[in-house]
Order: structure tokens, then sequence, then C-alpha cells
């Protein structure tokens, strides 16, 4: 998976890519020239006394010096920029991904894995690029370059090389077979941070409502614990290489003196030559230790890369049409065919059988007891879900055929979840429609019954809100959130239990207030609140996933027994 992320991202850095190696080459050839250089100073300048040699040879080394420091600067430039392109392409990707999926990929991944596998993991395999284009490339090139040139100089301390290099690849190998599995765990026990975490922020009013605070850091401690220790262990193999690999270093440098020393004696090699030679040594074992250091990062990048592409190789459930149709001749009717639905895996149907039509220019109400399918039988509308078995039709057209934008442009939804973004009342209204202007917000937050605390601010349109919506009340982020459907108009109105929060009288003014805005609309609600719904022109009651009651308030009241129920548990406490 990580040669096909890295293969897919970086292909349009090839121009890039091609210049980091042609630098990395000139600066890698460049550095290894200089032991050679400095070698034939000693034995030709400073062994006889020859300053112009020295100087001369000297003013090469300086300029050979500029030449690689102007290459690896320049490369690593490239490099770190075509990295962090690298980078946002990936997190652009997953994050279009993420965006395309439907209710059933996002409950499948959940929120805090999907934040880490496009932060955390996407990191991860960025900074290997990065390592990748400032260390790696120069690392073969030094280790065959330092080999040649080493062998070059003397060929009877070749096999301290080989020893030296064999000795710190198998230090390196048995460290890395301890910290693969390491990598692996700590990315899901990170995952289990951020789900716990998100989860006490996000349910922080229940925490401390119930006084689970000490078992709320008893569990996040618990959490956190894990990664710590995970984390610590494989730190622990990660410490070890680098003494390791000085260890093998030190000790070679030493061996090559005690050698190079008896051959010097021997009269079978020079004082120059020595030096080259241990400087080339050095070389070759940095080549390693730079590979060691990309291999470090290699199993988690790994790893992240295996979580980055089972988010990008997830197809949607909600497969938008090819050639989908753009254009609806109709009058904005909803109808639902038999309509069925079960999620992955589960052993009832969540709906079974559904069959009725909501018609433009009528209020079709929907209610059932908590769990009997009422939302998920609203959201097959907008195609947040597919049916499994019969269709939904707008205007006579099976909405997995019409253009999603086609579909979404048609209809004004208000979730059961409100969710208020960043910023302010005007721009949270202008996701309704981009260019609404002052006087159509203003219209939509008075049929909403928010025009008053809205102007109780100091800021009017322009007063900040806050993520969620956390900085005003339930019921004044239900009716900003119903302006925002309002605003831009639509054909049909899906209101997701979207009055629940709002007191009687308050209810009773948005619903008389909608009467005009609507009168040429297909509305649709989903309610728990019989008053809310009891004036709609059909009422459809749910339970278990079936129709069990169409028709009237009072034709309900008389036909169908659940309906019946719940207005007598609703009023039998209002006085007679």
């Amino acid at each position: 998976m990580l040669v096909r992320i890295l293969r897919r991202f970086l292909t349009p850095y090839k121009r890039e890519i091609a210049i980091v190696v042609v630098l990395q080459a000139i600066g890698t050839i460049a550095a290894l020239s200089l032991p050679s250089l400095n070698a034939d100073i000693i034995d030709n300048g400073v062994v006889r006394g020859d300053t112009d040699y020295i100087l001369q040879v000297g003013a090469v080394m300086l300029l050979v010096s500029l030449v690689q420091v102007a290459s690896t600067v320049t490369a690593v430039y490239f490099g770190a920029r075509t990295a962090m392109a690298f980078g946002r392409d990936v997190r652009s990707a997953v994050f279009h991904r993420v965006v395309s999926f439907s209710s059933r990929e996002m409950a499948r991944f959940g929120a805090p894995s999907l934040l880490t596998r496009n932060t955390n993991d996407v990191q991860q395999v960025q900074m290997l690029v990065l390592t990748t284009f400032t260390m790696l490339i120069a690392a073969p090139i030094m280790m065959v370059g330092g080999v040649f040139m080493a062998l070059r100089e003397d060929v009877g301390l070749s096999w301290l090389v080989a020893v030296a290099v064999i000795a710190l690849a198998a230090i390196i190998a048995f460290l890395l077979s301890h910290m693969v599995p390491g990598f692996r765990s700590m990315q899901k026990k990170l995952d289990t941070v951020n789900k716990v975490l998100r989860e006490q922020i996000g349910g922080i009013r229940v925490v401390r409502a119930f006084v689970r605070e000490p078992i709320e850091t008893e569990r996040f401690a618990e959490a956190n614990t894990d990664l710590t220790n995970v984390s610590i262990n494989v730190g622990r193999w990660m410490a070890a290489i680098f003494p390791a690999v000085m260890l093998v270093m030190n000790i070679s440098s030493v061996a090559v003196l005690w050698f190079g020393g008896l051959r010097i004696d021997a009269g079978a090699m020079q004082i120059g030559s020595l030096t080259a030679f241990l400087s080339y040594l050095m070389q070759i074992l940095m080549a390693v230790m730079m590979s060691t250091f990309m291999l470090m990062l290699l199993p988690r990048a790994s790893v992240s890369a295996d979580r980055i592409g089972e988010v990008l190789e997830t197809e949607t459930s909600v497969i938008p049409p090819r050639d989908g149709v753009t254009a609806l001749v109709g009058h904005s009717t909803v109808e639902f065919e038999a309509v069925g639905f079960r999620y992955p895996g589960a052993s009832h149907p969540v709906l079974n059988d559904i069959t009725f039509a909501a018609r433009e220019g009528q209020t079709t109400a929907i209610i059932g007891s908590t769990g009997a399918g009422k939302t998920t039988l609203v959201n097959l509308i907008p195609r947040l879900f597919d049916a499994t078995e019969g269709r939904v039709l707008v205007d006579g057209v099976d909405v997995r055929d019409i253009d999603s934008h086609t579909l979404w442009n048609k209809i004004g939804l208000v979730p059961q979840k409100v969710y208020l973004f960043t910023g302010t009342i005007a721009s949270n209204l202008r996701y309704g429609k981009p260019d609404a202007t002052e006087d159509e917000m203003w219209s939509a937050l008075e049929i909403a019954q928010a025009r008053d605390f809205v102007e109780a601010m100091p800021e009017g349109l322009d007063a900040p809100i806050s993520q969620g919506g956390t900085n005003v009340s339930g019921g004044q982020r239900q009716r900003l959130a119903i302006a925002r459907a309002l605003i831009r108009q639509p054909e049909i109105y899906l209101f997701d239990d979207s009055f629940s929060a709002l007191d009687v009288a308050t209810d009773a003014r948005l619903r008389h207030a909608l009467t005009d805005v609507t009168r040429d609309a297909t509305v649709i609600i989903v309610a728990q609140r019989v008053a809310t719904i009891m004036d709609a022109d059909q009422i459809v009651v749910v339970e278990n996933g079936d129709i069990v009651g169409l028709g009237t308030h009072d034709e309900l009241l008389e036909a169908c027994e659940a309906y019946a129920e719940i207005v007598d548990s609703q009023f039998a406490a209002a006085p007679s």
C-alpha cells in the first residue's frame, strides 16, 4: 500500500524529484572526493613540505566543498517542498473521500479514527518522503562510492568494511524486528485515545451531570497509559539503535588505525591513504546509519499508509449516477414504493415495505416511537443512505438516478442533530444560500422565530457562533438551522424532529409562519410531539419499521390504535 500511495501522489512531481536526485548525486560525489584530496595533500604536500601544492589542492577542496554545500542545500529545498506538497495532496484526497462517504461508512471508521488517519498517519508518510529526499537518496550513492574509493586507497583493509557493514546491518535488523509490531500497535492506541477524548469533550455536560469525572478520568488514564507503555517499549528499541551504530563505528575506527598502522609500518600503505580510508569507512557507516534512520520511519509509515489506503479504497455505498438526471419536471412529489432498509449485518430491517407519497402544497408528518425508523426514512430522500429494497422517487425519478447537486438543490434539510459551524450567524445562514442578502437573512430569521434574539445581540448578523453552536441555546440552534434551510427556498422541506427544543408557543408561531412560505412546497416533518403535526395534511405512523397508520389526525384517532395511544399518552395530563 505504501508503494501505491507514493507512486500515485509523487507522480505529478517527477521533475522536482529528478532535480533532487541529480543535486544529491552531485553533492555526494563532491563529499566522496574530499578525503582523496586530503590524502593527496598529506602524501604529496605535507610530507614533502610543498606549500604551493598544499594551497593549490586546498583551493580545489574549498571549491568542491562549496559545490557540495550548494547542491545539498538546493536538494533539501526541493525535497522539502515536494514532501510538503505530497502531504497536502494526500490529506486533500483523504478529505474528499471522507466527504463522499455515506453515514454507513462514517459509522464504520468513526470520526476519531478518520481524524487520526488524515493528520498523524499522513504526517508519518510525509516524514518518510522528506527523509528519503534529504537522506536516503544520498545514502546508496555514498555507500557504493565509499566502498569504491576505499578500495582505491587500499585493498588490504577492505575486509574491515565488509565486517563493519555486516555487523551494523545485523544489529539494525534485530532492533527493527522488535519495533514494527510496536508501531502498528501505537496507531491503534492513538485511535483509542482520540476516541475517548472526543467522547468526553463532546459529552462533558453528561459527565458532570452524573458526577462521572473520576470514572472518565480513569478511563482516559487507562487509554493514555496503554499508548504510553507501547510508545516507551518502542522508544527503548529506538534508543538502542544509535548507540549500536556508534559502537560499530568506533570499533571500526580503532580497527582501521590498528591494522592500517601495521601496514604503514610494513611499507604497504601511506599515511594519507590511511586517513582517506578511515574517512571513507566513516562515510560508508554514515550511509548505513542514514539508511537506519530511514528504516526506523519505514515500519510506522507502512502501517500509516495501510490505514490511509483503507480510507482511499473504500467506496461509498451511495454511488453517484454516472449520467444523472439534471432537470426534473414535476411538482416535487416524494414517493416511497415498497421501500425497505437494512443495515449491513443486521438481523432485522429498519424499514419494511414503506409506501406513501408526499405531494406539493401538502405537509406530511411522520410520527412513531423512538427507534421506529423515522429518521432513517427521511434520510433516504437526500440519499444519506440508499434503500436496500424498493425505490424513493422525486418527481417520478428514482433518487439514485438524479444528479446529486440537482437533488440537494431541491431539498432544505434540518437534521435531528442540529450543527452550526464556527463563524457568524450570517456565515451559517449563507450555507443555505451563499449569495443571500441581509434582507433575505432577516426574513428567514423572522419566519424561524429567531429575529428577536439575533437583534438582541450587539453584533446582529455578525454575532459569533462557536463550533457546533455551543454559545447559543438548543432552541436558538434549532431556529437558526431552520432559517438556514428556509433561506434557500427549496421545493422540498425535511424537518427531522426540528421543533423538539421549542416551547409550545414558539412552535405554534413558527408553524403558522411556515404556512405561507411552504404553500407551494412539499413539507415532510418528523416529530415526537402530536401538537406539532396534528394539523398536517397526512400523518404517517411508523412502528418497528412498518407503516401502521396513514391519514389525518381525526382519521387516525379512529382507525389507528398506535396513534391513539400516542395522543392519549401526551394529552392525558392536560386539563379537561
